[in-house]
């Protein structure tokens, strides 16, 4: 069995992630029991929920353990198996370590992905997790209408490109925030949405929603919180959607926002709803059936922010937080025979 490197949890960040926090280490991937499928990394995915996952500070509850390596999701290919349901050079989606090579035991968290209906990497981004997040968010509770004006934060990321288009597609006006003038020029160019501004240079979020939403926001798609969700609920139309997805200015806080206008959910009678991807995990092949008809014909826009190499896996996370990466960051740790 080959050797692998693994990304390890070095210590718990107490507030903004550093290099610190990680470790390299070899390992000797496990003999393979029945069942079990050995799995060639070809793409990782870094996202933020894995922030909550690393614990530390005052709003976390540890999911990775020290000394351990992290997990998350990963495209593969089959080196080796003794599943039924996988062969050699099977293409599988799982929930993976940070690393070269994972077994897989009994197969489990895995499924097979098709290379030639999208790129492989796609299955982590627009295909994967983060596309179905924006399907349950925009769709399922946001429910944009014809007319209607929808406002998504962090409209350039992962989720927040596939969730404004989705509710384009749905007939809504769409008006999205980022940061950078770049990336305001993608999501208004590319991905179609109606207006959008870069929250990092305008003096207040609430006036810039004032004069991009003039008629007021219908559904709210949001991913960034703090000072972002309270202009919102200011701005907000009475009986508007709110899809709680994210919180990303909060994660690295030791003392969370204090919203201001939190009265106006009652007052304007909203409907703001948290939700969690896994729970609609279900859905997924239906998503990608609807989701690559739209890649196809050219109604959805893909971006991808790809960076190179395991060892280049935490600062592709820190950066990622912090919001360097334009589109889903994907990290390519072997090689794709695909790759063109």
């Amino acid at each position: 069995m080959p050797t692998t490197r693994q990304v390890t949890l070095a210590s718990r960040p107490q507030t903004v992630v550093v290099p610190e926090n990680f470790a390299m280490q070899e390992a000797v991937t496990p003999d393979l029991g029945e069942g079990d499928v050995l799995v060639r990394h070809i793409y990782m995915s870094v996202d933020p929920y894995m922030r909550g996952l690393m614990g530390g500070g005052v709003a976390y509850a540890a999911g990775f353990e020290i000394g351990q390596p992290l997990f998350g999701r990963v495209i593969g290919e089959v080196a080796q198996s003794r599943n039924a349901d996988y062969r050699e050079g099977d293409f599988v989606y799982g929930m993976l370590d940070w690393a070269d090579w994972s077994v897989a035991k009994g197969g489990e968290s895995l499924r097979k992905v098709d290379s030639a209906r999208a790129p492989l990497s796609y299955y982590l981004g627009t295909l994967g997790f983060p596309g179905l997040t924006a399907y349950v968010g925009m769709m399922l509770i946001g429910e944009p209408k014809p007319g209607e004006t929808v406002f998504v934060s962090a409209a350039s990321g992962a989720v927040g490109q596939v969730a404004g288009q989705l509710a384009r597609i749905a007939g809504a006006r769409v008006v999205g925030s980022a940061g950078s003038d770049e990336k305001v020029r993608f999501i208004t160019g590319e991905c179609g949405f109606h207006d959008g501004f870069n929250y990092r240079i305008t003096p207040s979020v609430l006036e810039a929603l004032r004069l991009h939403c003039s008629d007021g926001i219908d559904v709210d798609f949001e991913n960034v919180g703090g000072e972002t969700l309270d202009a919102v609920l200011a701005h907000a139309n009475p009986f508007a959607r709110i899809a709680v997805c994210g919180m990303i200015s909060q994660y690295n806080l030791a003392e969370p926002y204090h919203l201001k206008h939190v009265n106006e959910v009652v007052s304007k009678r909203l409907n703001m709803r948290g939700f969690v991807v896994r729970d609609h995990a279900h859905l997924i092949e239906q998503f990608i059936d609807e989701t690559a008809g739209h890649i196809a014909d050219g109604t959805m826009a893909v971006a991808e922010d790809m960076m190179f190499g395991l060892e280049n896996s935490p600062a592709a996370f820190i950066g990622m937080l912090a919001g360097e990466n334009f589109g889903k960051r994907v990290i390519k740790v072997g090689d794709d025979p695909n790759w063109n």
